[in-house]
C-alpha cells in the first residue's frame, strides 16, 4: 500500500465520505493499483480512523466500480477491463443521445445560457491541468444537458451511471492531447441543441462517447 495515502479532511463531510474521497482519489491517481488489497485494519491504522468508515467507503467504491469484493480474499481495487468499460459506455451513449434529443425540444433560454457557461467553464478548466477540476467541469456540461430534458427519471438514471463512468472519464482526461477535440465536440453539441437539430446533436454526442470509448480502450490495453 502506498506510503503517500493521507486523509483529505473536510469538516463539512461525514467521515465515511472523507475516507471515500481519499481512497477514490488514490485509485484514480494510481497510488492504489488495480488488484491491490483494501484491508480494513491496515487502512484504518494508516488513516487514523475506525474500521466502520473504511467499510462504508469500500461499499461506496464498489458502487462506482472502483473496488470489488473477491470471495475468500476481501475487497481490492477493481481492474479496468474493456468489457466493463464497454458495458457502461454503450448505455451512456444511448441515454446521452436521448438526452440531447429531449433537450432540443425542451431547453429554455435560461438553460441554454447555463449550458453555454458550462461549456466555457470546461474550456477554462483545461488551463488548470487539474484532472479532478476538468472532470467535474465535464460532468457539469453534461448535467446541464440532462437538466434541460425536464425528464426526472432520465436524470436519475444518468446520475446513477455517472458514478460508474467517473473512472473512465478521468482516464480519458489524463491525455491532454484530446482536449481540443473535446472542446470542439462540446461546441458542436451545444450548437445542435441551440438550433434544435436533433439529428446533429445526437450524432455529435454519439461520436463524443465513442471517441472516449476508443481512447480508454487503448489505455486499458497499454496497462495490461
Amino acid at each position: 500500500m502506498t506510503d503517500r495515502l493521507q486523509l483529505n479532511m473536510n469538516e463539512y463531510l461525514p467521515l465515511r465520505d472523507v475516507v471515500f474521497n481519499t481512497l477514490r482519489e488514490a485509485i484514480l491517481k494510481g497510488e492504489l493499483k488495480p488488484g491491490e488489497r483494501l484491508m480494513e485494519l491496515q487502512l484504518a491504522a494508516k488513516l487514523g480512523v475506525s474500521r466502520t468508515p473504511i467499510r462504508e467507503a469500500i461499499r461506496m467504491l464498489e458502487q462506482e466500480g472502483l473496488a470489488v469484493t473477491v470471495p475468500r480474499k476481501g475487497a481490492e481495487v477493481a481492474k479496468m477491463t474493456e468489457k466493463d468499460m464497454e458495458d457502461v459506455l454503450v448505455i451512456r451513449a444511448t441515454l446521452d443521445e436521448l438526452a440531447v434529443e429531449l433537450a432540443c425540444d425542451a431547453i429554455t433560454e435560461e438553460q441554454l445560457a447555463q449550458l453555454q457557461r458550462a461549456r466555457k467553464d470546461f474550456e477554462n478548466s483545461i488551463q488548470s491541468k487539474d484532472i479532478k477540476k476538468i472532470a467535474q467541469a465535464d460532468v457539469d456540461f453534461h448535467d446541464a444537458i440532462y437538466q434541460a430534458t425536464g425528464n426526472t427519471r432520465l436524470m436519475t438514471m444518468l446520475s446513477n451511471l455517472r458514478e460508474q463512468m467517473y473512472r473512465y472519464r478521468v482516464e480519458y482526461l489524463k491525455d491532454d492531447s484530446k482536449y481540443p477535440e473535446l472542446v470542439r465536440e462540446h461546441q458542436a453539441i451545444m450548437e445542435g441543441i441551440r438550433s434544435r437539430d436533433k439529428s446533429l446533436a445526437a450524432g455529435v454526442m454519439k461520436r463524443h462517447v465513442l471517441n472516449q470509448a476508443a481512447a480508454v480502450k487503448s489505455r486499458i490495453r497499454e496497462q495490461e
